[in-house]
């Protein structure tokens, strides 16, 4: 059975999904009915297309006890698709057990709900997030759900407004959206949020200047909690516990249970320098399967192939002489100077900061000819021009902040920075565009939040090998 909303309302835009609803159901030929459930208005008899469905109303008119059955531990639970940041999504099935164990453990001990205390972690449907959020009722601790922009234009601070109305102890959130509350200069502290005491962050590395921020404008008590995991295992390699200290910059340790190291190419642990994120031993919530890989060969490439009977992850990590851990960002999409490898993370911290810069992508992209490229684009905030007076800006405050290494070799002004639908740029799909990758092989475009953008890079790449590499034939980068 198909259960899908009729559309939904964000930042004042009404988004009709009904037809999309509909394509879905077609191209599920087990499907017994569609529930469409009148979520904005569209579903009335006199509006609503037509096809297979009920309305939600007309179908919830029984009451029905609830009956448990019993399954096994590796009973599949769920399908959930990775973020494709990489290349096309996955699709991966999790077990009843090990699901239930893991979140009972990051919920239960990491987060530290019990009954009485209540949750609200931004999220959407499409991320492994939302099925964490589910899985606080397993706590006891009930969970408060928004549905519409996390800072609309008329009230940036609303999800502020809500945890202090609702009493919210843990607060859950990504690093995009507490840097855009430092540049819109919002205080939630003039909010009643006396209830917190865990601000959870998750989505991408969270860079040290967010820390002092949290402290100064939400509370100096409060545990940052900033938090690495995956779609894959549904839940974290490390994180952060009431047990452990605060480092800026820095994930307090690896999760329970977790056996977490940093690995040199030559597979051996390495403290205090970067190496590839690998897991030793197993963790209950690690795939049961790929959907549609009958031998296993698809789920064996994607982590078991660097190391073998080691899971890799693809990021880069350091473990540090004090337990800690420091996310540097994707392996696959880390950047290669001259032999000194670079994270991304590091110039868009850097970046984003300066007021006249809305958001930043750099990649690093190795070309025909043996060079390596490594262009920044960067989004102008409203009313900008990137002139050469911003882009010497920039990378004056790379060359200050960083190291000279971390200047791009050009600074490109773009309309907007491609990202999953839970909001992770798409750093390898865009380097695999320039370098002249079909768009098919790359990414899905219903997985990426402005579609559009797909064309717009690849001409960029096919732009620059027409200037720069006339010679090569086209897709052959």
């Amino acid at each position: 059975m198909l259960i899908a909303a009729d559309g939904y309302l964000f930042n004042g835009t009404t988004h009709d999904r009904r037809a999309a609803s509909l394509d879905l159901a077609g191209a599920l030929p087990t499907l017994k009915a569609t529930v469409l459930v009148d979520h904005v208005g569209l579903a009335r008899p006199e509006t609503r297309t037509a096809g297979p469905t009920v309305l939600w109303e007309d179908a919830a008119t029984r009451a029905e006890y609830l009956t448990i059955t019993p399954v096994p531990f590796d009973h599949p639970l769920w399908i959930v698709f990775s973020s494709g940041t990489t290349g096309l999504p996955k699709g991966i099935v999790h077990g009843h057990g090990g699901v239930l164990l893991e979140h009972l453990k990051i919920l239960g001990l990491h987060c530290d709900l019990g009954v009485g205390d209540r949750l609200l972690w931004y999220t959407t449907t499409h991320w492994m997030m939302w099925n964490l959020v589910v899985s606080t009722l397993l706590t006891g601790a009930a969970t408060c759900t928004y549905d519409g922009s996390p800072a609309p234009v008329a009230r940036p601070d609303i999800l502020w407004e809500l945890a202090a109305r609702h009493k919210v102890t843990v607060f859950g959130t990504s690093p995009p959206y507490l840097l855009a509350m430092a540049k819109l200069g919002v205080d939630p502290a003039v909010h009643d949020l006396s209830a917190l005491r865990v601000i959870g962050c998750t989505g991408s590395a969270l860079p040290a200047s967010a820390y002092p921020w949290v402290r100064d404008h939400v509370g100096a008590g409060i545990r940052l909690a900033s938090t690495s995991g995956g779609t894959d295992i549904v839940s974290a390699f490390a994180g952060s516990a009431p047990t452990t200290p605060v480092w800026a910059g820095e994930l307090s340790a690896p999760h329970l249970g977790v056996a977490l190291a940093a690995y040199d190419g030559a597979g051996r642990p390495v403290q205090d320098q970067v190496g590839e994120l690998v897991v030793t031993r197993p963790m209950p919530s690690m795939p049961l399967y790929f959907w549609n890989d009958p031998d296993g060969s698809r789920y064996r490439d994607a982590y078991f192939t660097a190391y073998p009977g080691v899971w890799r992850h693809g990021d880069w990590i350091t473990v540090t002489g004090h337990g800690s851990v420091i996310v540097h960002g994707r392996s696959d999409a880390t950047l290669n100077r001259n032999g000194v490898r670079l994270g991304s993370s590091d110039i868009h911290d850097i970046v984003e900061r300066l007021p006249e810069i809305t958001e930043a992508l750099v990649i690093g992209a190795e070309e025909p000819d043996g060079g390596y490229w490594m262009p920044l684009f960067v989004v102008p905030a409203p009313g900008v021009t990137l002139d050469d007076a911003l882009r010497e800006k920039i990378r004056a405050a790379l060359r200050t902040g960083a190291s000279p290494r971390h200047v791009p070799d050009e600074i490109v002004a773009v309309p907007a920075i491609p990202h999953t639908r839970t909001g992770k740029k798409l750093e390898v799909p865009v380097k695999r565009l320039l370098q002249g990758a079909p768009a098919e092989q790359v990414l899905n475009p219903s997985a990426v939040d402005h579609p559009d953008l797909i064309a717009y890079f690849a001409g960029l790449g096919a732009e620059r090998r027409r200037l720069h590499h006339p010679h090569t034939p086209q897709g052959l980068s």
